[in-house]
């Protein structure tokens, strides 16, 4: 009897334990970190409930934008991505200069120096600094005509964009060598599988977009995102 009773008790912390790994297991909050492509270019929590993720190349004036409109509101961003729980991710690439219909050499220039700013802890203050720039520069004014006073600069307006937020020589050495090279090219060729229209590309939990008017701001950024949250 007593053995009995030892047996059928052993069973019972048997069944106890296995029951507590299963509810842990199930209560334990989803990860994107298998999803992310890089967690240098996110900003937020992996473990997030809402997983917004914007497809975009430095040389596109619509996906410039966009991110200007963020960047001119970075604390109110930050400030509605924590309060809503979003992990927001950046997939830039050349897709531009690989897929686009005119092949724009700076959208290759502006991934490179991105990547090697990125592999220096520096893709955000890179980021950001380069969406002020372009869009000042460039599009602020004339949008898509700016294609033509962009040609007439080199890859060494990338490099002086580096040297603003303090990156040197080996900065400088990975954008003249193209050290990124394969990673930007592979990621040009996963953007070409992924986005269904133009650039830039939305994907916010199950809501998809594309494109961006060159006149809207912060108010219009909330209106993609209001979207994402309510799918």
């Amino acid at each position: 009897m007593n053995k009995a009773i030892r047996i059928v008790g052993i069973i019972v912390v048997v069944v106890i334990i296995i029951a507590a790994i299963v509810a842990s297991m199930t209560n334990k909050p989803s990860s994107h970190a298998d999803k992310v492509w890089d967690e240098a270019t996110t900003v937020g929590n992996l473990e997030a409930k809402n997983y917004f993720i914007i497809y975009s190349d430095l040389v596109c004036p619509y996906c410039v934008a966009f991110e200007n409109a963020i960047v001119e509101h970075e604390d109110e961003f930050k400030k509605y991505i924590e309060e809503n729980d979003i992990l927001v991710e950046v997939r830039l690439s050349d897709f531009l200069y690989r897929y686009g219909e005119t092949s724009p050499v700076h959208s290759h220039y502006s991934a490179i120096a991105t990547y090697c700013a990125k592999d220096e802890g520096k893709f955000w203050d890179y980021y950001n600094k380069a969406i002020t720039s372009v869009w000042n520069d460039f599009f602020k004014g004339s949008g898509k005509a700016a294609f033509a006073d962009m040609g007439k600069y080199g890859q060494e307006y990338w490099v002086n964009i580096g040297k603003q937020i303090g990156l040197g020589r080996s900065f400088e050495t990975c954008v003249d060598e193209e050290k990124p090279l394969a990673e930007v090219e592979k990621n040009a060729e996963k953007t070409a599988k992924l986005v269904e229209k133009g650039m830039p590309y939305f994907k916010f939990n199950n809501y998809t977009s594309s494109g961006f008017d060159l006149s809207w701001g912060w108010e219009y950024v909330q209106m993609f995102f209001k979207a994402g949250l309510e799918s």
